[in-house]
C-alpha cells in the first residue's frame, strides 16, 4: 500500500476512535490483523428507526489508491433495507461510488451509512424486493426491518407472529435464514413463501 494511503488511514483511524460519535458508541472501527487495508467498522442503528438498538458490522477494504478512490464497504450483519442487499450486504450509496471525494474520511463513510439507515432511498435501490415493500407496504417494511434487526443485530424486541412463521417453515426442513428471506420477500404470506420455497 502506498505510504500516503497508510499514513492517511492511520490518521483517520485515530479520528474515528477519538470522535464524539465513538464515545457515544454510535460508530467504531478496528483493524483486522495488523493490515490497515482491512478494517472492521461498526455502526449503531439510529434512533426512531426500525434499526434502533441494533449494532451493524461492516467489512471495509481500503484500496492502494486511497484516498483518491473510495473504500469498498459492505454490511456483514444481515439487514432489511432498500439500499443494502439482504443477500450480500452490498451498499448503494453515491459516496462509495461516483460521488467520492478525496477529502472524505472513514468517519464520513460511517456517519453516511448511519444516515442512510435513517433515510432510505427506495427509488435507487440495491435490493428491489425490499424497495418494493418499502414503497407499497411501509408499515410491513418497518416491522420486517425491526424483526431482521432482532434476529441479526441484537435488538431485544422481536415479533412473535413472525417468529412462529419462521419456526413453522423450519419444522418443514427449511433453514432459519432461508425461511426468514422467503417470508420477508413474500410479505409474510405463509402460502406464498411455501410456494416460493418448494416449487
Amino acid at each position: 500500500m502506498a505510504n500516503i494511503a497508510i499514513q492517511r488511514i492511520k490518521r483517520e483511524f485515530k479520528e474515528v476512535i477519538k470522535s464524539d460519535e465513538a464515545q457515544k458508541c454510535a460508530i467504531n472501527v478496528e483493524l483486522v490483523g495488523d493490515d490497515y487495508r482491512e478494517l472492521r467498522g461498526e455502526i449503531a442503528g439510529p434512533p426512531d428507526t426500525p434499526y434502533e438498538g441494533a449494532t451493524f458490522h461492516l467489512e471495509i477494504k481500503v484500496p492502494e489508491t486511497y484516498p483518491f478512490n473510495p473504500p469498498k464497504v459492505k454490511f456483514v450483519t444481515k439487514i432489511w433495507h432498500p439500499n443494502i442487499s439482504s443477500v450480500t450486504g452490498a451498499i448503494c450509496l453515491d459516496i462509495l461510488k461516483d460521488q467520492w471525494a478525496a477529502a472524505m474520511t472513514l468517519r464520513t463513510v460511517l456517519l453516511s451509512l448511519q444516515a442512510l439507515l435513517a433515510a432510505a432511498e427506495p427509488d435507487d435501490p440495491q435490493d428491489a424486493v425490499v424497495a418494493r415493500q418499502f414503497k407499497e407496504n411501509h408499515a410491513l417494511f418497518l416491522q420486517t426491518a425491526q424483526y431482521w434487526s432482532h434476529v441479526h443485530a441484537g435488538v431485544p424486541k422481536g415479533n412473535s407472529e413472525f417468529s412462529n412463521k419462521v419456526r413453522c417453515l423450519m419444522d418443514m426442513g427449511v433453514g432459519e435464514h432461508q425461511a426468514l428471506v422467503a417470508l420477508s420477500s413474500c410479505n409474510w404470506d405463509m402460502d406464498r413463501a411455501i410456494e416460493q420455497l418448494f416449487s
